[in-house]
């Protein structure tokens, strides 16, 4: 039996607001790929996102988060993250460490990360957006935030992503 996580999408914006950071979340039908929800994000200015929470051979745990346009050879990824060979986290890790279903992958669900059992990377292109756009903690919604509401967040969760830039993979 699998416990609730301590944020859900209400608690994630009553938090935003109670320590000031700046965001404004849109509703929309559910998306569980970045190609079903282009046309929602064609209105939506940033940078949008894909999340990929991965798991390595040695069992850590680690939450991908890039541009929705980024190619993402994880071969590769390995050897700039500092991870062993990658494969797709199971649901019940996903829920157990961020939160959130299949679909809903975001690095906003680092909030229900408490005993920081996810390693979290982020894409050189979304570090250096004026704006970033996640899902708050369901594919019902996007939130946008802007670089430093963004980083004000990871501040917050005393989170210090490893900044990657995977198109210099190539």
């Amino acid at each position: 039996m699998t416990t609730e996580p301590a944020f859900d999408r209400e608690t994630l914006t009553d938090w935003l607001k109670a320590n000031g950071v700046a965001h404004t979340t849109h509703d929309h039908r559910a998306v569980f790929r970045v190609e079903e929800g282009l046309d929602l994000k064609a209105d939506l200015p940033g940078a949008h996102t894909k999340n990929l929470f991965l798991k390595d051979h040695k069992g850590r745990l680690w939450l991908i988060s890039a541009r929705q346009d980024t190619v993402i050879d994880l071969k590769r990824a390995t050897g700039v993250m500092g991870s062993g060979r990658l494969s797709f986290g199971n649901e019940t890790l996903m829920w157990e460490t961020l939160g959130v279903r299949p679909g809903s992958v975001t690095a906003l669900g680092l909030i229900n990360d408490t005993d920081r059992r996810v390693t979290f990377v982020l894409d050189q292109r979304l570090w250096d957006a004026d704006i970033v756009n996640f899902h708050p903690l369901t594919n019902t919604a996007t939130t946008a935030l802007d670089q430093a509401a963004f980083r004000r967040v990871l501040e917050l969760l005393g989170r210090e992503p490893v900044v990657v830039d995977f198109g210099a993979l190539d």
